[in-house]
């Protein structure tokens, strides 16, 4: 049963973590050139969509730490040290998704929903590099714990912490 758990964490995580670091990191890039030019539909459009996919698939990412702990709990893994700083950096991953990359993102699609004119003045002043240095350390911290999933103290790699 741990095989099929920690199976389906894995694909989890691949499948919804790996979109939204994609999506969440290429959003600041099109968010500058769609401001720069807002009467261009196909560049606010894929603003649209990046964060479309974002907040999306942030959803469906629920299931990566719902089967991690399930899966720490088959193999009695719950109280290891690199576990707990795992899941410290995984709520402070989301807490940053939901708190300031979901809200700045809505921002800058709202404010190209105005029109044309208004797009631009309606966005705060540093937003989309904010954005930028935000998912830049969202993705970090998946990196760190992602190192710590693989080289976990116990595992077959042989390397321990």
């Amino acid at each position: 049963m741990s095989a099929f758990l920690l199976s389906v964490h894995i694909l989890a995580a691949i499948l919804t973590i790996g979109p939204v670091a994609i999506t969440a990191s290429m959003f600041p890039r099109f968010a500058r050139l769609a401001l720069a030019a807002p009467d261009e539909p196909e560049r606010v459009v894929a603003v649209r969509i990046l964060h479309r996919i974002t907040r999306v698939y942030a959803v469906i990412g629920v299931l990566v730490p719902v089967f991690g702990l399930a899966t720490a709990a088959a193999i009695g893994v719950l109280g290891d040290r690199w576990l707990i700083v795992s899941m410290i950096l995984t709520a402070a991953a989301a807490t940053m998704l939901i708190a300031f990359i979901l809200p700045g993102q809505g921002r800058v699609v709202g404010a190209l929903d105005t029109g044309a004119d208004d797009a631009v003045e309606s966005v705060p002043d540093g937003t989309v590099p904010r954005l930028g240095m935000l998912t830049g350390v969202f993705n970090l911290l998946w990196a760190i714990v992602v190192v710590l999933m693989i080289y976990r103290p116990g595992s077959t790699t042989g390397v321990g912490l």
